[in-house]
């Protein structure tokens, strides 16, 4: 994805900003690591772990008719484990220390969460719309782009191809 080196300097902003951040991940809603800012924690496993826990947030949540995923928190003895929504494909897993605000870390990792989010989102987008081929010359200088296949007219219209079809007056 084009977009992982932007989604790594996102992460290491947001580790600057809350310094009781152990860590940061950004991974597919499906548990593959996008970027990660994580040190003594194994990426894979964490984005795994948090593909498996959101799976059971995403079902909780519509159990209980409470609309659709935003965040999830877990405190542990040591700190908390915080995943956000993060666009419509994506999540963000931070890892704080014990002594974090708590409202700071939420107000942060949703911030941060909709920049990773718009990322993510417009790189796959990017990558789902085709791109024109060009034909190159000897010289290795684009030329003319390549003409689309010759199309046949449209069964009940006759429109030529590429033409948009007559509406009825």
């Amino acid at each position: 994805m084009a977009a992982e080196r932007e989604v790594l300097d996102e992460l290491q902003r947001l580790r600057a900003r809350v310094p009781l951040l152990s860590g940061a991940l950004a991974a597919s809603a499906d548990g593959l690591v996008l970027a990660q800012d994580t040190a003594g924690v194994e990426a894979e496993s964490l984005a795994a772990l948090t593909a498996a826990a959101l799976g059971v947030a995403v079902r909780l949540t519509d159990a209980t008719a409470r609309g659709s995923f935003r965040e999830l928190l877990v405190r542990g003895e040591k700190g908390y484990v915080a995943t956000y929504a993060a666009g419509s494909s994506a999540v963000l897993t931070l890892l704080a220390e014990d002594r974090i605000n708590v409202g700071r870390l939420h107000l942060e990792g949703r911030r941060a969460g909709a920049r990773v989010g718009a990322l993510v989102d417009a790189a796959l987008e990017r990558a789902a719309t085709p791109q024109p081929r060009t034909e190159h010359t000897r010289a290795g200088v684009p030329a003319r782009p390549a003409a689309p296949p010759p199309q046949a007219p449209g069964p009940a219209t006759g429109t030529p191809p590429g033409a948009l079809p007559r509406r009825p007056v």
